[in-house]
């Protein structure tokens, strides 16, 4: 067999075709060494499809029992590492069709009865994504667990609100906390809400008109454990709205991390010092000795906006496509996969930095992150966060809002011409501003009064933080 000969021979169309691939074109239009990660699900969908080939007196029992013995054998050489990925093959669906047609002859080659390879890449990237989606599920539960943990040690620490990164009100560190694992809830309700429109079977929409073998894609789902049927051909085998959906979950998912890491980076700052990053997931300056840098939260920061441009990257190669099926969506498979590889990464680290792990050594878990709960009352001085308290105690005494809050403004401009806190400012100063002010004032103006008071659904107060504990923890199991 001539070299030209054998070039067509493994192309699965190479009838039509009077000269060979060029080697150049088979390295731009492969994807076999990038999608081969499809493989477990191309065979898991195979394996299906000939179940439901055989039921339907399509291939006969003895074609389908070859089909499951091949299969189980590529499925062993692949795990081994033993399986050779062909670049001649471009992808993995031709690998595997290939190798099953070495082994068991013409019953391989009846495999691909009904279907098309734009059905079954379909098909694949739907239960790979699947699988995938279900472990980012735990890998959210495990983050916010590692959030509640902390919430809860430190329910009653004082720590400064900002606004506009100016000192507000001072609010709990735990209720801090907290807020993340709400956004991280979130997160995850959207990633169950794709998978919902994910787990839908393409299989059986053939190229792109369906087929006129009498097939059960019903019972090809069932099989496969899908929701149901894509119910349109032209529809099942161009749409990547899941893969887009699914990106951008993930790209808000990696916003609340930024958000997060952002937090994270400006309190480990000298300037702020309210936390300290266990040193496993810092470095050191190569130039600079005394530095420790918070590298894990700003590479997720720069991360965010990788997952980000995959996002608008895969926007953008779906928006021209006409009907139905285009080459161009093999470019939806890198981006995907990267957004899945650089979630579950950044999700698993930051899970143990914000929860530690137990040490092999002693069995006791270790603090990814210390706080300096002296740091953060301090900050929370500097800034008349218990103004908004003393405007709401001139309100119980009957003042309207608009006329406190003008007062309290004078309070506070007397306040720092004395360079001292409202707190500290004495009896007769306050009431100079108001002559309802008594002596029960002082309650109201210190930070725990402050942060005790807020003790309303939602708020900030120590009991409605350990309140919310409890709920996430029954939440989460």
């Amino acid at each position: 067999m001539s070299q030209n000969q054998f070039d067509k021979k493994s192309q699965a169309w190479s009838a039509l075709f009077s000269e060979p691939m060029s080697d150049l074109v088979k390295r731009y239009t492969s994807s076999v060494f990038f999608d081969k990660r499809l493989w477990q699900a191309d065979i898991t969908g195979s394996l299906a499809h000939a179940e439901m080939l055989a039921a339907q007196g399509i291939i006969s029992a003895e074609d389908h029992a070859a089909i499951q013995k091949g299969m189980a054998q590529i499925w062993s050489e692949i795990e081994s590492g033993a399986f050779e990925w062909k670049l001649d093959l471009e992808d993995v669906h031709l690998n595997i069709e290939a190798r099953l047609t070495q082994l068991v002859g013409d019953a391989g080659k009846r495999l691909h009865t009904g279907r098309s390879r734009n059905d079954q890449v379909a098909t694949d990237v739907r239960l790979w994504l699947r699988g995938e989606i279900d472990l980012i599920g735990e890998l959210l539960a495990d983050l916010q667990k590692s959030l509640v943990d902390v919430a809860e040690a430190h329910a009653d620490v004082i720590l400064p609100g900002f606004t506009h990164l100016q000192v507000a009100q001072p609010v709990s560190f735990g209720h801090h906390m907290l807020a993340y694992v709400e956004m991280f809830s979130r997160d995850a309700e959207r990633f169950s809400e794709v998978r919902r429109r994910t787990n839908r079977l393409p299989l059986g929409s053939a190229a792109l008109a369906g087929t006129s073998y009498p097939l059960d894609r019903e019972r090809v789902a069932k099989t496969l454990g899908m929701d149901g049927v894509c119910q349109n051909s032209l529809d099942a085998v161009s749409d990547r709205d899941f893969a887009i959906e699914f990106t951008s979950a993930a790209s808000l998912t990696m916003i609340h991390i930024s958000r997060m890491s952002e937090e994270l980076i400006i309190w480990m700052s000298q300037n702020f010092g309210f936390i300290k990053i266990a040193d496993r997931f810092t470095t050191g300056s190569s130039i600079m000795p005394q530095k420790k840098n918070p590298d894990v939260p700003e590479l997720a920061r720069g991360k965010t906006g990788r997952v980000v441009g995959h996002l608008m990257g895969l926007i953008t190669l779906m928006k021209g496509q006409p009907l139905a099926y285009n080459k161009d969506n093999q470019e939806d498979k890198e981006p995907l996969f990267d957004t899945v590889d650089t979630l579950k990464d950044t999700l698993r680290i930051f899970s143990e930095m914000i929860g530690g792990q137990v040490n092999a050594a002693t069995g006791k878990k270790e603090g990814g992150i210390s706080v300096n709960a002296e740091a953060m009352e301090r900050a929370a001085l500097k800034g008349y966060a218990t103004a908004t308290d003393l405007a709401d105690y001139l309100v119980k005494k009957g003042l309207p809002f608009r006329d406190a809050h003008e007062t309290v403004a004078h309070a506070v401009k007397a306040a720092q011409s004395h360079a001292c806190d409202l707190s500290e400012l004495p009896l007769a100063v306050l009431q100079g501003f108001h002559a309802s002010i008594e002596k029960d004032v002082y309650e109201c103006l210190s930070l725990r009064g402050s942060l005790n008071a807020r003790n309303i659904l939602g708020g900030t107060a120590p009991a409605q933080v350990r309140a919310q504990v409890a709920r996430h923890r029954a939440r989460l199991g």
